[in-house]
C-alpha cells in the first residue's frame, strides 16, 4: 500500500514530473496522428485508384495476326468471351484510350476563347481520351422484355451486359456532387451520360457526339453544359507509319468528379464507338477492364491464368515475345500500374514511424533523467524506509510506480488527442488554413480532395503499449539503484 502512495505523492510533489508526463503525450498523439493518417492516405489511394483502373487490365496486340499466324480481330469480343468464362472473373468491358489536345473552348460569358496552351502554366493543354461503354438501356431493357416475354408464356433470357459501370467506379464519378469549390456541372442522367445536353451553346449546325469532362479541367476552362469542344489528335495509319491530324468538334455533356484530382484535371469521357470513327476507324479498342469477383483472394493468381488464355487463343503475346515494333499484350493488375506509387507512401509511412519512434525515446530518457533526480534527492526518505523494513523490491516498486503513473497519463492522454486528431484532422486543417491565412493542405496536388484518416485498433494498441515499455525500462534504472542503496550511507546523505 506504501508503494502506491509514496509514488503518487513523489510524482504529484515533483512538477518536473509533468515534463515526462507532456513528452509521452505529444509523442503518442503525434506518432497515432501520423500513422492514422499515412494509412489514410494509402488506403484513399487504393481505393481511388483501383476503382479507376478495375482490377485487372488487358492489352490485346493491335496486330493483324498472331504468333502462331491466326487472324486476330480488331474488336475486343473474343478476349472478352474467354475472360467472362472465368468463373472468378465478374466482368469485362473493352475501352479505348487515346490522347489528345484541347483546341478550342468556352467561357462563363459563352464566348469561345483559343486554349491550346494553358494561359497560366505556359505549356500545351494534353488530355487522355478515353472511349467507354455505356449499355444502360441494354442493361434495363433486357430484363423488362424477359418480363414482358414471360407473361406471354415466351421464354428469353437476356444477354449478360457489361460495362464501364460493372469493371469501374465510372457511374460514382458521374453522380458523385460537384466539389462546393469549383465550377462542376455534372450530367443530367448518369446512367445515359453521352445524351445530348438540353441547351447547346455552340449555335446551330450539325449534330456533335457529347464528351465528359473532369471537374477540374471543367472548371479551370469555365466551361457549361452544352459548350462546344474542340479536340486534335494524332492518328497513326497502321499500314504506311505515317500520321494524320484529326480534329473536330463535340458538345459538353458535363462534368465527373472521380476524386482523383489528376485524372480530373486531365481526362475527357466520349462514348467508345464515337472516339474510335474520330480516329478514324484505325482502332476499335485499346484494353480490356476486367472485373474480379474477390481480387485479393485470387487476382494475381488470374491475371497469370488469363494471359496464358490469351496467348493459347492468339489475343496477346507471351513470355516475353514482341512483334517488330516492340509491342507486346500484357495482363496487369491495378497495383502494377501504382506499384511505385503505392510502394512510395508504404516508405513513407514507415520512415515517419521510426522518425516519431524517436521522440518517445526522448521522452524515455527525460523520464530516466527526472527519475535519477529524484532517487538523489530521496536518499534519507530511501534510508527511513529501508530501516522500516522496506525490502529493497519494495523501494524498487515506488519509483517504477512513478514511470507507471508518467505512462498511463502520458500515453493515455496522448491516444486520446491522437485519436481525436485523426478523426477530425480535416476539419482541423481547414480552420487553421482560415486562422493562419496560409492553404496547409493543397488538395490540387493529391489523389483526393480531403485529408484522409485510417484509425486502426492495433497499431494504437501497439503505439501505447511501446510507450509503457520505453517508460517503464527507463525508469528501471534509476529504481534499481535506489534499491540497491545502503540504507546507513542513505540516512547520513545530508
Amino acid at each position: 500500500m506504501y508503494r502506491t502512495f509514496l509514488s503518487w505523492r513523489y510524482l504529484r510533489a515533483r512538477l518536473t514530473n509533468l515534463i515526462g508526463i507532456v513528452g509521452i503525450t505529444v509523442a503518442v498523439g503525434a506518432l497515432i496522428l501520423i500513422l492514422s493518417i499515412m494509412t489514410g492516405f494509402l488506403e484513399e489511394t487504393k481505393r481511388t485508384v483501383r476503382g479507376n483502373l478495375a482490377d485487372l487490365i488487358v492489352t490485346p496486340i493491335q496486330d493483324t495476326r498472331s504468333v502462331t499466324g491466326e487472324p486476330v480481330p480488331k474488336d475486343a469480343r473474343i478476349a472478352q468471351r474467354i475472360l467472362v468464362e472465368d468463373a472468378r472473373v465478374a466482368a469485362a468491358s473493352p475501352r479505348l484510350v487515346w490522347y489528345g489536345l484541347i483546341a478550342q473552348g468556352g467561357d462563363r460569358a459563352g464566348h469561345s476563347r483559343d486554349v491550346l496552351t494553358d494561359s497560366e502554366a505556359g505549356r500545351m493543354m494534353g488530355v487522355q481520351l478515353v472511349g467507354v461503354d455505356v449499355r444502360s438501356h441494354e442493361r434495363l431493357g433486357g430484363p423488362a422484355l424477359a418480363g414482358m416475354l414471360a407473361l406471354l408464356g415466351v421464354p428469353f433470357v437476356p444477354e449478360r451486359v457489361h460495362d464501364d459501370f460493372d469493371t469501374t467506379d465510372l457511374y460514382a464519378g458521374l453522380a458523385r456532387p460537384p466539389h462546393p469549390r469549383r465550377l462542376g456541372a455534372p450530367v443530367e442522367n448518369p446512367l445515359d451520360p453521352f445524351a445530348p445536353p438540353p441547351v447547346r451553346r455552340g449555335g446551330s449546325g450539325p449534330r456533335r457526339a457529347a464528351v465528359i469532362v473532369g471537374e477540374q479541367l471543367f472548371s479551370s476552362l469555365r466551361l457549361r453544359r452544352g459548350d462546344e469542344l474542340e479536340l486534335a489528335t494524332v492518328v497513326p495509319d497502321p499500314l504506311t507509319g505515317k500520321v494524320a491530324i484529326s480534329n473536330r468538334k463535340f458538345v459538353v455533356a458535363g462534368s465527373f468528379r472521380s476524386g482523383e484530382n489528376e485524372m480530373d484535371l486531365e481526362r475527357i469521357y466520349l462514348d467508345r464507338r464515337e472516339l474510335g470513327d474520330f480516329l478514324g476507324g484505325t482502332m476499335s479498342f485499346s484494353e480490356i477492364l476486367v472485373k474480379t469477383r474477390d481480387y485479393d483472394a485470387h487476382g494475381r493468381r488470374l491475371a497469370v491464368d488469363m494471359e496464358r488464355k490469351l496467348a493459347e487463343a492468339g489475343a496477346i503475346w507471351w513470355n516475353g515475345i514482341e512483334d517488330d515494333l516492340g509491342r507486346r499484350g500484357q495482363v496487369r493488375t491495378w497495383e502494377d500500374f501504382r506499384r511505385t506509387l503505392l510502394g512510395a507512401i508504404e516508405n513513407e509511412r514507415v520512415l515517419m514511424a521510426i522518425m516519431l519512434s524517436l521522440i518517445l525515446l526522448v521522452a524515455g530518457f527525460t523520464i530516466f533523467a527526472i527519475l535519477t533526480m529524484m532517487v538523489a534527492e530521496k536518499r534519507r526518505d530511501i534510508g527511513i524506509l529501508t530501516a522500516l523494513g522496506a525490502p529493497p523490491r519494495g523501494i524498487l516498486a515506488t519509483f517504477l510506480l512513478i514511470g507507471f503513473w508518467d505512462a498511463l497519463l502520458g500515453a493515455s492522454m496522448g491516444a486520446l488527442l491522437g485519436v481525436q486528431g485523426a478523426l477530425h484532422i480535416d476539419s482541423i486543417e481547414q480552420w487553421l488554413s482560415g486562422v493562419l491565412g496560409v492553404q496547409i493542405f493543397n488538395r490540387d496536388v493529391y489523389f483526393f480532395d480531403r485529408i484522409p484518416a485510417v484509425v486502426e485498433p492495433v497499431p494504437v494498441a501497439m503505439i501505447v503499449g511501446g510507450a509503457f515499455a520505453i517508460t517503464l525500462a527507463c525508469a528501471a534504472v534509476p529504481a534499481w539503484r535506489a534499491a540497491r542503496l545502503d540504507p546507513l550511507v542513505a540516512l547520513r546523505y545530508e
